[in-house]
């Protein structure tokens, strides 16, 4: 058994979850494909299984979200994205042409990284934001160097390789 296999027996186990065999193949596929959308699930779980339930895969999906060992995340006008990186409020880039998505490490460094004006006497605990814009191979085929914009004086702390850290 690979590492990353038992990893996940482990994590489903410490969750409470029993290690099925559709489980560690989502598993699996998150970890190849971060921010997959549940078809691309469905494809590497059955490339692994050899057959799996459509139904099947969004119940596991819908588990594992639950006991917070995936995360589920909806940019704007974009199909349900799930990952495996939690409980650490990052924050997320999305292409505006082709939709790649990458994740931005949370600038302040603790939970919420973001104060608002008002709390409305929420004990807020996470805060989400999506940076839109154009990622580095659709700025190499459009020739595209820089968008004039609202970021101009903003910095983006991202594990995205976006050249200067910054869209």
């Amino acid at each position: 058994m690979t590492r990353a296999r038992e990893a996940f027996v482990e994590a489903l186990r410490s969750a409470g979850l029993r290690a099925t065999a559709p489980r560690l193949a989502v598993l699996a596929a998150l970890r190849r494909q971060p921010h997959a959308d549940t078809d691309t699930v469905i494809r590497h779980a059955r490339s692994e299984l050899g057959t799996v339930s459509t139904q099947a895969v969004y119940n596991v999906l819908a588990a594992l979200v639950e006991v917070g060992l995936v995360r589920r995340i909806e940019p704007a006008g974009s199909a349900a994205l799930y990952e495996l990186r939690v409980g650490d409020n990052h924050h997320h880039v999305v292409c505006r042409n082709c939709g790649a998505v990458g994740d931005v490490d949370c600038a302040a460094g603790r939970r919420p990284c973001l104060t608002p004006s008002e709390a409305h006497g929420y004990l807020l605990d996470e805060a989400e934001v999506t940076y839109w814009g154009i990622c580095p191979a659709c700025q190499s085929e459009s020739r595209l160097t820089r968008l004039p914009g609202p970021l101009d004086e903003v910095e983006i702390h991202c594990n995205y390789p976006v050249e200067g850290g910054r869209p």
